[in-house]
């Protein structure tokens, strides 16, 4: 769907420059390379878990994706609309026959596409690592190691794939939670230089996770405290609906009618961020 978009429409030019830009950039390939270098060294690195380090795997495997994803996309949305508003250049691209509206959604696809081609080989070499780590452990752990093929059924050994398999709803969540934090970063940068952009996406982060336990924690309180804790809750995005740590440590498969409601809210909390993108920045004086 994203690459029809950047080839069929006059925003998808501005995607596809985006994009290219973005992988340009020298913060591609070093989130690249260290995001990796970590996926294999917690492959091997010691969790002293007791028996559950695919499970720590996971964990820290689906955080290192999903860090690497926000800054790529932070990080771009603020190099890529605000120092080119900053720069005049903005002005450039509106000059010939795109609209304000065209550039900001070229911009917030062309970033979506770039942490795409990011995650893309991460994933593929985490999916590879965990597969690995299940036959690792068990050697380790001088138990009976399951083959890497099953070639009775001629398919891959199901007690290895389980695992990866069980890690896939996850990954979908955490491109689901960048793409909100994306939004949100190109609103911002319509107005906000690179350095309030990033502290304020980093706040939103950490409070968005937070959301459910201020509520709770609110009721307890004052109704002032109430009050404010659900309007935290209703103005920024409950991010902790994208973490499933707690699938994880329980083996749990996540259902996918609850990937489908998080979907929702996902292209809900986007739309939104971007509507307002659009509020922000029609006014902009680009001179």
């Amino acid at each position: 769907m994203l690459g029809v978009f950047s080839y069929t429409t006059r925003a998808g030019i501005i995607a596809r420059a985006t994009t290219k830009e973005a992988m340009r950039q020298p913060v591609f390939p070093l989130l690249l390379a260290i995001a990796a270098v970590i996926l294999v060294v917690n492959t091997f690195l010691p969790f002293f878990s007791l028996g559950e380090d695919i499970k720590m795997l996971k964990d820290c495997g689906l955080a290192t994706l999903l860090i690497c994803g926000l800054l790529l996309a932070v990080w771009t949305a603020s190099t890529s609309v605000a120092e080119e508003i900053e720069g005049r250049t903005a002005m450039t691209l509106l000059s010939k026959p795109i609209n304000r509206r065209q550039f900001i959604v070229g911009k917030y696809v062309g970033i979506l596409q770039a942490v795409l081609w990011l995650l893309v080989p991460l994933v593929l070499l985490f999916c590879v690592l965990i597969y690995y780590k299940v036959g690792y452990d068990a050697r380790e752990s001088a138990k009976e190691v399951p083959e890497w093929w099953d070639f009775e059924k001629m398919r891959l050994n199901w007690e290895r794939a389980r695992e990866v398999v069980q890690v896939l709803p996850g990954i979908v969540l955490i491109f689901f939670e960048v793409a909100v934090l994306a939004a949100v970063s190109v609103a911002i940068s319509t107005r906000m230089p690179m350095v309030v952009n990033m502290v304020t996406c980093f706040a939103i982060f950490v409070v968005g996770h937070l959301t459910a336990v201020l509520v709770q924690t609110g009721v307890l309180k004052l109704e002032f405290v109430s009050f404010m804790a659900r309007l935290i809750a209703t103005v920024l995005p409950s991010l902790e609906v994208f973490n499933i740590s707690a699938a994880v440590a329980t083996g749990a498969m996540v259902p996918p009618a609850y990937l489908g409601l998080a979907a929702v809210y996902c292209a809900a909390y986007c739309a939104a961020a971007i509507l307002l993108a659009f509020i922000l920045f029609e006014d902009r004086d680009l001179a």
